[in-house]
């Protein structure tokens, strides 16, 4: 009788095997924005986030440019054409670095480059797309206002024709690179309904003062974009996109690298709880051997690996085409409530060091409380599946 084949070890890094669903392909991919992340920003993050800042954004830009990392998922123009799943494995890696940096790459590819990859002319994509994608070109993405985040179809900001010309008025908030952006992606209400606009950000009556006094995402460029009587040619508007469909499109594309980016940060949180429980001495062993801190390992790992599970199948879904946004809201709602679990529960395996930054685990968690309500807080993706399982919108 033949002997049955002998298990693997058991991996406490991978205890799924998620791993062997992946291709070599993919894992070269994860491997080189993984090696970028630990040589360019482990060494610096936490310097980084305790001042608020983030030297030098526009070199790591094009050096994330230069491994692929920006637009990745586009094809043509100088983009590297990955799969769904290589984008959000990169996600994955720059996020257990550091949200702030993960949000860099997503509202360059995700959002700006996506609505322009998607909805703008050949003239707009050539003229953009190349340079954005080697990070010579810093784009954000003007859709949320003081007054309006969940409720974009209410934006005050408004462009007029004047002439042959476009005349754009208006604010935006909390706009990723806005102050470092060469080009900003503003949606405006028009007499056609609400449209996107290209705006070079040299443009008489465009500023974006940075916002400062963040308690999360300090390692990040956050703006607030203003539009004071903003003259555009009439070739700056996106052409195949009227109403809202337009930038929904563009966040589900960015909501789906946040459904794989939240378990990066939650993967380094939990891996650094698991090396300190099993070198951390009180009572005269490892916390780790004790059934309370055992029990926390357990519940963290299996919540951590399902995320990850549950991001690869809507990878898959995407890659076939088949990824509806109701699973993306599905994706974004667990992941990122998951990740923050396992980030408080972290930090209390790590003690009073849990709240230092020599460990990363209380960043981490300040920061998803940022990515807990940007591209839709909570409760409106209940909303979205709870009208996608009853037929009833519950959302007026």
């Amino acid at each position: 009788m033949a002997s049955s084949p002998k298990s693997p070890a058991f991996d406490p890094v991978d205890p799924l095997g998620i791993d062997d669903l992946l291709e070599p392909e993919d894992l070269a991919i994860r491997d080189t924005v993984r090696g970028w992340a630990a040589d360019r920003v482990l060494p610096h993050i936490a310097q980084w986030y305790e001042k608020g800042e983030l030297p030098g954004i526009r070199d790591l830009a094009r050096e994330l440019g230069s491994i692929g990392a920006l637009g990745m998922s586009l094809e043509g123009y100088g983009c590297a054409g990955a799969t769904a799943v290589q984008y959000g494995l990169a996600c994955l890696e720059l996020e257990a670095a550091d949200s702030g940096i993960r949000s860099l790459v997503s509202v360059q590819g995700s959002l700006a480059m996506y609505a322009i990859h998607r909805f703008g002319s050949e003239e707009q994509k050539r003229a953009w797309l190349p340079r954005m994608a080697a990070g010579e070109v810093i784009g954000c993405f003007g859709l949320t206002e003081p007054d309006h985040g969940s409720d974009p179809a209410n934006m005050r900001t408004h462009a007029e024709r004047d002439g042959g010309d476009w005349v754009l008025n208006g604010r935006k908030m909390w706009i990723t690179n806005g102050s470092v952006a060469g080009v900003a992606v503003v949606w405006a209400q028009t007499e056609d309904g609400i449209r996107g606009f290209l705006v070079p950000t040299d443009s008489p009556g465009f500023s974006a003062p940075e916002i400062k006094h963040k308690w999360s995402l300090r390692a990040s460029v956050t703006s607030e974009l203003v539009l004071d009587d903003v003259r555009l040619p009439a070739d700056a508007v996106l052409p195949e996109a009227t109403g809202l469909r337009g930038p929904l499109s563009c966040l589900s594309h960015a909501r789906y690298g946040i459904v794989w980016g939240a378990m990066g940060a939650a993967r380094s949180s939990f891996e650094a709880a698991l090396e300190y429980a099993t070198s951390r001495e009180q009572f005269g062993r490892p916390i780790g051997g004790f059934q309370l801190t055992q029990a926390k390992l357990a519940d963290m790992a299996v919540e951590l690996h399902k995320g990850i599970l549950l991001a690869h199948h809507l990878g898959r879904r995407m890659d076939a085409g088949r990824l509806r946004p109701e699973q993306v809201s599905f994706g974004k709602l667990n992941n990122v409530r998951e990740a923050i679990d396992i980030c408080r529960t972290a930090r209390t395996i790590l003690g009073a060091n849990g709240i230092s930054l020599e460990y990363p685990v209380m960043r981490h968690a300040t920061n998803l409380e940022s990515v807990l309500t940007y591209e839709g807080t909570v409760e409106m993706h209940q909303l979205v599946l709870g009208k996608a399982l009853t037929g009833l919108d519950a959302f007026r």
